[in-house]
């Protein structure tokens, strides 16, 4: 992992954007180990803050991770008419969490993680994450989320799955056996979200992701935001829900501006919302064709 930093800079490259690397000036590694699923790697950045990398790619900076935690967790909260009960698969490092139990309606969150290792770093070096692991509303199960989702059918509302890239311990989060677990863990009214990868990369990976998530679903949508220290800077969002009525373009939930304050949100709110869902005409055209 040591090559990952040269001359006091942090280079990200991987096969799922070839030719093109992220490179951040690191002032301090904080953190350095092998955990029994994935390289972890943690480092004080110059501009950036603190930096998680897994298997040398970037999972969240202190700086933009807030734009990515809230999309991933508001788009889908707010769809639905009352989420009481929410499943996260992932999210070690804690934000997906921070960002699920602000929402009073939420009355009990389990999360899956697979890998002890990131959550306890996490909670030492990017507490501003890690402050949802102390809600009292959280049940932490640490393990696999295939195993779990398979002995509880129809328990939740909303469930959000943040996972890394289609690559190593992530990879079949990306396939249709896991979209159809999911759909038997989520009750009849249910909403899911999923990292969905990014549109100037992936758009063959999200096209047939789309389509064998219509097979599934009656209601099926993308999303995206921008990212600064993601691959193009940009990450997307596939929405399910299990409601034929169902418009995600248009939150159930509209949020005040008072609650947008009190919230503390920084990126998401309910135009951005609407937003997301308007996708540049070449991605458009591509996904509309499924």
């Amino acid at each position: 992992m040591d090559s990952l930093i040269q001359e006091g800079w942090f280079r990200e490259t991987c096969s799922l954007w070839p030719g093109q690397a992220m490179s951040l000036q690191v002032e301090e590694i904080l953190y350095q180990k092998k955990s029994a699923f994935q390289d972890i790697l943690l480092f004080k950045s110059k501009t950036y803050g603190n930096v998680l990398v897994l298997d040398g790619v970037i999972q969240c900076t202190e700086r933009d991770e807030f734009s990515y935690q809230e999309m991933i967790a508001h788009l889908p909260l707010c769809c639905h008419p009352n989420p009481r009960k929410v499943l996260i698969i992932g999210g070690g490092d804690g934000g997906v969490l921070r960002e699920v139990v602000k929402h009073q309606s939420v009355e009990s969150v389990v999360q899956c993680e697979i890998d002890e290792e990131v959550i306890s770093v996490s909670k030492k070096f990017l507490p501003s994450m890690a402050v949802g692991y102390s809600s009292p509303k959280l049940t932490l199960h640490v393990g696999d989320g295939f195993e779990f989702m398979k002995q509880n059918q129809e328990a939740f509302d909303v469930i959000i799955t943040d996972s890394s890239d289609p690559v190593g311990p992530a990879e079949s989060l990306f396939k249709e056996s896991y979209y159809q677990l999911m759909k038997a863990a989520l009750r009849e009214n249910g909403i899911l979200c999923c990292q969905g990868e990014c549109q100037w990369l992936h758009l063959q990976l999200i096209k047939e992701m789309r389509r064998f998530c219509k097979s599934l679903f009656p209601v099926v949508e993308y999303a995206y935001c921008t990212i600064p220290t993601y691959p193009s800077g940009q990450i997307g969002f596939m929405l399910c829900s299990k409601t034929p009525t169902t418009n995600f373009h248009e939150p159930v939930q509209e949020l005040s501006q008072e609650q947008v304050d009190k919230m503390k949100l920084k990126y998401y709110n309910s135009n951005i919302h609407r937003a997301a869902f308007v996708l540049p005409e070449f991605a458009r055209k591509v996904l509309s064709d499924v």
